[in-house]
């Protein structure tokens, strides 16, 4: 069963710092460009924490990212520059925002909350994404050197009767904080200390299994190291004085945002695949060999946006091949993709990632999985515009243009023990780092 604890969360003071000044997007999407102007945003900035600047560290006295991290993080606390919650809370999280694409205004509403960590073999909380272990080396060291959480994991759980934001948002009034991030998105927060309320909570989430959105990385550093913390002094009893649940050791637990998967407000975007550096890439032979798997139709060359209108309709499998000869629609046969894709599970074969990076990628490109991973001639963009202009401009040799995986193949795959090619999902918005922060001592 899932357990989630309320906690004294660590605040950014508004009497110290404007709030807009020193949220940032979680680290593993901040551009170089993004981390210098959160720099130059102000010094309490969380990316000096989460990201800090490598060139502005001695290495020689002993210094490194990781320490300087610590030490700012302390000192922000004793400065006042972040305060302590009186007492454990969880709080509700909205972010409001326009649809990429669309433009369509949706909200999103979740909760911040801690959650218990389990390994996936007991299924409670489940994967939809293979991990690195560069990735986990890097926020284990930060983990270690500050014994904190800043970022919270995106995890999911089905509700279709909207019981646990009921409980959450009926009746809420003003947000004690809100945000405008550079995107856009209005984030608001509501700070929930109720024991009752706290505890219907945790009654309403106990019976739900869930599915990791965003953060695959630092749910799997946090599980190990709060294994390596599970034997040290006596557990506490799960529930407190005033029957506040609360984990039995302040490992055992991470920082999560917890968001119904059956809500409207759930966009998930597609990730483009830009292939360069191939060396001798042909387009014509490619849409030759593509043709022993797909049927491939040569399209008008034009904008990307023309080209995604070209791929919406597609109810199958499917996905658009842009290069500078000309751009391909591309649909699976299913006979013969079958074939190809003998070894995997069929709900498998009928993701058009698996397809692309098993079928293209792979066997007709030449990229096997350890390339795709080091992502020695590939990259991933959300923007279909900058995909294809990379590939007009000369600067790598096809785009492959995919639509969003659906809630329910993600549910189907996850739920059955898979995983999905890497980048498979893009859900927007992202969740901001320094709402909340989850101090371990």
């Amino acid at each position: 069963m899932a357990r989630i604890y309320p906690f004294r969360a660590w605040r950014y003071n508004p009497s110290a710092v404007r709030l807009d000044d020193v949220v940032t997007q979680p680290y593993d999407k901040i551009s170089p460009a993004m981390q210098q102007g959160y720099y130059q945003r102000s010094p309490y900035n969380l990316v000096r924490i989460i990201l800090g600047l490598p060139e502005l560290f001695d290495a020689e006295r002993g210094e490194s990212v990781y320490t300087r991290a610590a030490r700012d993080f302390k000192a922000w606390r004793e400065q006042g520059v972040l305060t302590q919650e009186k007492e454990p809370c969880v709080f509700a999280y909205s972010q409001r925002f326009k649809t990429p694409g669309s433009g369509e205004t949706k909200e999103r509403r979740g909760f911040i909350a801690l959650g218990k960590l389990h390994d996936y073999a007991e299924g409670v909380v489940f994967r939809h994404e293979q991990t690195l272990s560069k990735p986990k080396s890097d926020r284990l060291n930060l983990l270690k050197a500050t014994r904190a959480h800043f970022g919270q994991i995106f995890m999911l759980y089905s509700d279709p009767g909207g019981t646990v934001e009921s409980i959450l948002y009926d009746g809420a009034g003003a947000a004690d904080a809100e945000v405008t991030d550079e995107y856009g998105v209005l984030h608001r927060v509501w700070r929930v200390s109720d024991p009752g309320a706290i505890n219907m909570l945790a009654t309403a989430m106990a019976d739900k299994k869930l599915i990791i959105a965003d953060g695959h990385h630092r749910y799997e550093t946090a599980l190990n190291y709060s294994k390596e913390h599970a034997a040290e002094g006596a557990p506490k009893p799960e529930y407190t004085a005033n029957h506040s649940p609360q984990p039995s050791y302040p490992e055992a637990a991470a920082m999560m945002t917890f968001v119904n998967m059956d809500s409207d407000g759930l966009v998930i975007l597609p990730t483009h695949r830009v292939v360069h550096s191939l060396g001798g890439f042909d387009a014509a032979q490619f849409a030759a060999k593509a043709s022993d798997f797909f049927s491939v139709e040569p399209l008008h060359q034009g904008e990307a946006s023309g080209l995604i209108e070209a791929l919406k309709p597609e109810s199958g499998t499917a996905f658009v091949a842009a290069t500078r000869a000309g751009d391909y629609l591309l649909r699976a046969q299913p006979d013969k993709v079958d074939a190809a894709l003998a070894g995997f599970p069929d709900r498998q074969k009928q993701l058009d990632l698996t397809q692309l990076h098993s079928i293209i990628l792979d066997r007709l490109l030449g990229l096997d999985a350890e390339k795709v991973r080091e992502q020695t001639n590939i990259r991933y963009l959300r923007d279909a515009g900058e995909a294809v202009d990379q590939v007009r401009r000369g600067e790598a040799d096809v785009a492959f243009l995919t639509k969003p995986v659906t809630m329910e193949q993600l549910r189907e795959v996850a739920f059955a023990g898979d995983v999905m090619p890497q980048k498979s999902t893009d859900f927007y918005p992202k969740l901001l780092s320094g709402l909340a922060i989850y101090a371990l001592e």
